[in-house]
């Protein structure tokens, strides 16, 4: 008998891709499921995540139908692709999470959060073409941190694991968990939601039960799919990027860059709808992703 609903919003990290099953992906939120209640069949799951999914996606496409579901738990992880865009705008990134985690906070839904890693550390990038990512990975990551907060959602600090840098916790693209990286996130979020009283399964083992695939399988996925994956997300970007690095390295600008999009972010923050402000920890936050924020002067609610 069901008596949990779970719905998974997102891209291709909650859709599953780098934990293969048979007829497609499994992922962490699917072994989440089956350890939130002592039976693993009283979780009716939902992933409504799809590869490629930005925030616009989610608010506009995967938060009606999850919503249709009344979850009891919905985890929503994105933002990852938003910065894989040369139409990245972290004030429409703040909108669109702040719409999608409130509706869903309205319907009393629990909400599932998580900060992301630097994607250009993850593919190895040189430093230049690097930075500007990571610098718009840390401003995602202030503004899930911020909403976290704002929302009591629960949140697992992702991009702060210690399993994070493991190459075995990877698939071969380096952008998605392998079948062990699923589990282990799996398990960080029933060790939060169990913390709460709301996980009361046994949480997903971290033995794997799948068939890896080997060396000569990722060789070929990587150059008939991975590669395709990449380049659709980079295509547009890749010109910018290179803008983006080559003007950081001729005017010796990175440290500016860095409190510019601070500033930005925190502004982002302050002009959401209810005054959605910095969280009292949101310094914190920041300071963890790298950057030194001040936080912005209170404003009356509305």
């Amino acid at each position: 008998m069901t008596s949990m609903r779970l719905s998974a919003l997102g891209d291709s990290l909650t859709e599953g891709l780098g934990d293969p099953v048979a007829g497609g992906w499994r992922g962490w939120a699917a072994l989440l499921a089956a350890g939130l209640t002592p039976d693993p069949d009283g979780v009716a799951f939902t992933n409504h995540a799809t590869s490629g999914a930005q925030t616009a996606d989610v608010l506009l496409r995967q938060l009606p139908q999850a919503r249709q579901r009344r979850p009891h738990v919905a985890a929503v992880i994105v933002g990852g692709n938003d910065t894989l865009r040369a139409t990245y705008d972290i004030h429409a990134v703040a909108r669109h999470l702040d719409t999608t985690l409130g509706s869903l906070v309205e319907d009393g839904t629990v909400l599932l959060t998580a900060c992301l890693p630097d994607p250009g550390r993850m593919l190895g990038l040189p430093e230049a073409l690097a930075r500007p990512l990571g610098r718009r990975m840390r401003s995602v990551n202030t503004v899930v941190h911020a909403l976290s907060e704002r929302y009591d959602a629960v949140h697992v600090h992702a991009a702060e694991e210690p399993w994070l840098y493991e190459p075995a916790m990877w698939s071969v693209d380096r952008l998605h968990p392998s079948e062990r990286g699923h589990r282990a996130l799996a398990r960080a979020f029933h060790r939060e939601l169990s913390a709460r009283g709301i996980a009361l399964g046994e949480a997903p083992d971290d033995r794997t039960d799948g068939v890896a695939p080997t060396r000569s399988a990722q060789v070929w996925w990587m150059a008939t799919k991975g590669t395709r994956w990449v380049l659709d997300r980079c295509t547009d970007l890749l010109p910018d990027l290179l803008r983006l690095a080559a003007a950081e390295r001729r005017e010796n600008r990175a440290e500016q860059l860095d409190r510019e999009a601070a500033e930005q972010t925190a502004a982002a923050l302050r002009a959401l709808p209810s005054s959605a402000l910095l969280p009292q920890s949101c310094p914190e936050a920041a300071a963890r992703s790298g950057w030194n924020v001040v936080r912005p002067a209170p404003v009356s609610p509305a």
